[in-house]
């Protein structure tokens, strides 16, 4: 009689201390729920940027004011342009450096011509890279036609100059590309307005980012909102390729690297979970990575 009434008196206790943690879970919840006073981001069926970082990495503009810390690639990347057309734009020679505060021209009006003018003064120790706006623009029967004019009375010099012009110049491409990382392709590329544009590879933070082929990096840092911490190389005059939402860079502007590099490792900066959002460009526009990358 005395261990039943023991059991009994323990029994309801415990039966009623649940109930008033269940109450106060219900309660909870609730309040959650109710209280979220901004609504949740917005994000692409493509990718994880949010749309509204979206809209604040893209320039749209006409004309454009260089912020500290860009360069005339991370511009271009997010103008969607050619670096080779804003720099003949603005009469801007090789290794296109620009400075903060400087004016640049993104889409050719009747400003283009006094931009010009300014930024022949700011580079005038470089005329003749700057004197030629055509050299970095032209095709194969463009290039043979000014030869001909500089040299119409010699037509074996006429030949052996055609001759010596790569022609990689004109159909530029990568031998081998290779994955920047190993892992599961969590979006992939979409031709839309607002589309992911490129391919979002999950994997664990700290994994080794790698250079899809060599190049030289043309940008390092975190100015881009939308991508966090991010690395742009530039393979040739046609192709470029971006690593972004990286934890660490281990690499710096104007770097020389090689295919298979550690440039930086996997994060989730200005990301929804750490991944590497991954891109490449060719003249200025985006392509689909899958369609140069080995098939695994």
């Amino acid at each position: 009689m005395i261990a039943t009434q023991t059991k009994n008196n323990t029994t309801l206790p415990i039966q009623s201390l649940l109930k008033s943690w269940c109450c106060v879970f219900l309660v909870l919840s609730l309040f959650a729920c109710s209280s979220r006073d901004k609504p949740a981001p917005v994000v692409t069926v493509y990718g994880s940027i949010p749309l509204t970082k979206q809209a604040q990495n893209t320039i749209n503009s006409s004309d454009y004011v260089v912020q500290p810390g860009e360069t005339l690639y991370s511009i271009a990347w997010r103008a969607n342009s050619d670096v080779r057309q804003i720099a003949k734009l603005n009469n801007i020679p090789a290794p296109y450096n620009i400075f903060p505060n400087q004016k640049l021209i993104l889409v050719a009006n009747k400003q283009t011509k006094s931009v010009k003018a300014s930024n022949s003064k700011q580079y005038s120790k470089s005329p003749t890279k700057s004197s030629n706006p055509k050299s970095n623009t032209v095709v194969k029967k463009s290039v043979a036609s000014s030869k001909k004019q500089a040299y119409g009375k010699n037509i074996n010099n006429k030949k052996i100059i055609e001759n010596s012009v790569p022609k990689e110049n004109f159909s530029q491409k990568i031998r081998r590309w290779q994955w920047p990382v190993k892992g599961k392709v969590i979006a992939y590329f979409s031709s839309k307005e607002k589309g992911n544009k490129g391919i979002d590879i999950a994997g664990r933070r700290g994994t080794q980012i790698k250079a899809t082929a060599s190049g030289k990096v043309v940008y390092s840092g975190s100015a881009l909102r939308g991508y966090g911490k991010l690395v742009i190389i530039k393979h040739n005059d046609d192709y470029l390729s971006a690593y972004a939402h990286n934890d660490r860079i281990k690499v710096k502007e104007q770097q020389q690297v090689n295919a298979g590099d550690v440039i930086a490792t996997m994060g989730d900066t200005d990301a929804e979970r750490v991944m590497l959002h991954f891109e490449v460009r060719f003249r200025g526009k985006s392509v689909d990575p899958l369609k140069y990358l080995p098939k695994r």
